[in-house]
This record gives structure tokens, sequence and C-alpha cells, in this order.
């Protein structure tokens, strides 16, 4: 006879690492094991009619990535490059893709149950993008969907 634990321990895959970053003031981020880098690299070579969330392209040692402004896609006002400005590089279906954040956070470490479903907005922005929010002390993190914002980057909505 087999049995069950009501509370099984903790096991990795209930671990989650999100790097996390703000546009304006609003806490956002991405599961790390999505990030390639982060970088300031914003010597862009614009894309033309491409819509109007892709920021351009850069040369990220030899592979074209291209980059979205974030803030575009949520529908806020579109970015505007600070030395705290940062490119955070995620992979996607095999690509590259760059989005423009306005500053890094930190790492935090919560587990995959914390995680709450998004409500329909958060700051005043579309939660249509977002995987869920996860409550930190005097802070909501909003979790981004990138699957959801990248295929706006290739269908151009």
């Amino acid at each position: 006879m087999t049995t069950m634990l009501a509370n099984p321990p903790p096991t990795k895959s209930a671990e989650l690492e999100i790097s996390s970053f703000y546009l304006g003031d609003a806490l956002m981020g991405v599961p790390i094991d999505q990030i390639e880098e982060i970088n300031h690299q914003f010597d862009l070579t614009p894309v033309p009619h491409a819509p109007a969330c892709v920021r351009g392209l850069i040369n990220l040692r030899g592979r074209v990535v291209t980059v979205i402004d974030l803030r575009v896609v949520l529908g806020m006002e579109p970015a505007t490059l600070t030395r705290q400005s940062c490119n955070v590089v995620v992979r996607s279906h095999g690509e590259q893709i760059g989005i423009v954040v306005d500053r890094i956070a930190d790492v935090v470490r919560t587990r995959q149950t914390d995680i709450e479903p998004s409500p329909a907005n958060v700051a005043g922005i579309d939660g249509q993008y977002f995987r869920g929010v996860c409550k930190l002390l005097g802070e909501l993190l909003v979790i981004l969907d990138m699957e959801k914002i990248f295929s706006v980057d290739r269908h151009g909505h």
C-alpha cells in the first residue's frame, strides 16, 4: 500500500527564478531560464515599415537581434532611453529577441504555487500578456508571457 503525502516536499520544478525589471513604476519579470543576457546595447538599426513596437535591430556578436519596446506592446508610452535602460535578450523558438526595459531590479525566487492568476489589468496595463502575479513585500511582480509578446512582434499586432 502506498501512502500519499498531503504536502509533498518541494521539488526543483516547483521553484522559479524570475529576473525582474521596471517599466515605469510597474515591476515585471521573466523566468530566468528564458533570458540569454542583459546589456546596454542600443546601437539600433531602424527597420522600415516595422510595427511600432520594433525599436530596431542590433548586431549581437554576429547575430542579428530584433529589439522591441515592451512599453509599446503593453500599451504604455514608448520608452525613453536613459543610462538605466537595459536590453534584456530573451530566447524563444530558437530566436533571440531584445526587450527594452527602464531599469533592472532583482532576481526573485518564488514557488510556482505562489503565482496567482493576473487581474484584467495591473497599473493600467492590459493583462493579456501576463502569466500571473506574485505578491512581494509591498509590491506586485507581474510575470510576463513572452510567447504572447513575441507573437505580437511576429505578426505586427
